[in-house]
């Protein structure tokens, strides 16, 4: 039996990223958001992923149509929220002023992490 060499692997650095998380109910909206950013990422000149689209979260409500009879009319709602990630790759100080000091419109969720 060959005896076995012993591997030693490198493993490369953990590169720091800032991964955003984007939500909001109107996909034209988020779309317009998610544009804004990679504008202002690539104007900074840092590598960036996506943004990547995540399923949709919908929610359905069914409600009865009257307060007391009729128990078989019933209206259904749902709401939709649309989801985007972009993974900004080795961040320079300049890009995380720049995203701190972004306007975006209302109704955007954003979530920030390092």
């Amino acid at each position: 039996m060959p005896a076995k060499k012993a591997v030693m692997e490198k493993e490369a650095p953990v590169q720091p990223k800032i991964r955003i998380r984007i939500s909001a109910y109107d996909h034209k909206v988020i779309d317009a958001s998610c544009k804004q950013i990679i504008d202002t990422v690539v104007r900074q000149g840092c590598e960036l992923l996506g943004p990547i689209p995540l399923p949709t979260e919908i929610r359905k409500y069914t409600v009865n149509r009257s307060s007391f009879v009729h128990k078989d009319a019933r209206e259904q709602y749902e709401m939709r929220v649309h989801k985007r990630l972009i993974d900004i790759l080795s961040p320079n100080p300049k890009v995380i002023d720049a995203l701190t000091n972004l306007n975006l419109p209302a109704g955007v969720d954003i979530e920030i992490k390092m």
